[in-house]
């Protein structure tokens, strides 16, 4: 039986990349029809606007928005208002003042709203999580570093004012250290490495306040070329712990005890399958927190000029 009628908003490379096989492996949805200026999915209904495809597709029931998050707020809210079930990109906006309207219009209109994390359905999230409970935690050290042209090439909406820069990745480990740590943290400090020429950081070198006591630092980078760096690395009384490879393996002592392949998007559709069902709204926004305390506490330095 074919599952619920789903469209995609922004037929871009994380759509093509994660989003159209997943749900092509996610039997509770069925991609009936895309919204998108520049692309579209062969053999699937095409519209460059999505007021459009919610016109020509009533049974359209979902709406999953793929675009940058500059644009994501019109038509997370026009979707919401015509009644459909509305899954965002992480992250789910560009401000949160825009996610707060949005959690209340969905629940406004009875709809679901799942606001996604991809990085925390990585394979050993949880046994981390599991892992450091009840541990006397000494010390946090968050290094994400990555290659920003191979993972966002050409994509200049990554440094217009609200693409975050180099927040698009970090984000993502900020989720993953809100679903495992045992309490809540704050922002304290942060400096924020501006190239000359673009609107948002490049990199980043955060500190945090845990009220357990624990130094909790972090250190994100789009510069580096070569392996590519995504760890939470965790020092305890009990024992030490990496949570390596942007989530998928876990190595407690210098041993390996968990580990897996990265069914992340998968796990998405499955839970925005669970979050219809139930009308839910699904939308953590502690990560997007720690991002705006960044761009608020933040002392800008300027490095050099980047470009593609």
């Amino acid at each position: 039986m074919a599952g619920q009628g789903l469209a995609i908003v922004g037929v871009g490379k994380i759509a093509r990349d994660q989003h159209i096989p997943s749900i092509a492996a996610t039997p509770a949805f069925t991609l009936q029809a895309t919204a998108s200026r520049n692309a579209g999915v062969e053999g699937v209904a095409r519209y460059d606007r999505l007021e459009d495809l919610l016109a020509a597709h009533p049974g359209v029931s979902c709406v999953s928005l793929c675009t940058p998050p500059q644009v994501r707020y019109a038509d997370a809210r026009r979707a919401l208002l015509a009644g459909r079930h509305v899954m965002l990109e992480k992250p789910p906006g560009a401000t949160l003042s825009e996610v707060h309207d949005l959690i209340a219009l969905a629940r406004a209109q009875g709809v679901a709203l799942f606001a996604t994390w991809h990085s925390r359905h990585a394979a050993s999230v949880q046994a981390a999580r599991a892992w450091v409970q009840g541990k006397d935690i000494k010390r946090v050290e968050v290094i994400w570093k990555e290659d920003v042209r191979r993972w966002h090439p050409g994509q200049d909406w990554i440094w217009q004012a609200g693409g975050l820069g180099v927040f698009d990745p970090g984000i993502n480990a900020l989720s993953v250290l809100s679903e495992i740590y045992p309490r809540a943290v704050h922002l304290t400090q942060a400096e924020l490495y501006f190239p000359a020429n673009r609107d948002t950081p490049i990199a980043a070198d955060l500190t945090f306040h845990d009220p357990g006591g624990a130094d909790m630092t972090a250190a994100f980078d789009w510069r580096q070329t070569g392996p590519q760096t995504w760890d939470i690395r965790i020092e305890t009384a009990q024992g030490n712990a990496t949570l390596s490879d942007g989530g998928a393996r876990l190595v407690v002592d210098g041993a390996e005890v968990s580990a897996g392949p990265d069914h992340e998007y998968r796990a998405l559709y499955a839970r925005f399958a669970e979050v219809v069902a139930m009308r839910a709204v699904d939308v953590d926004l502690r990560p997007m927190i720690h991002v705006a305390d960044a761009f608020t506490l933040g002392r800008r330095q300027a490095v050099d000029a980047f470009d593609w």
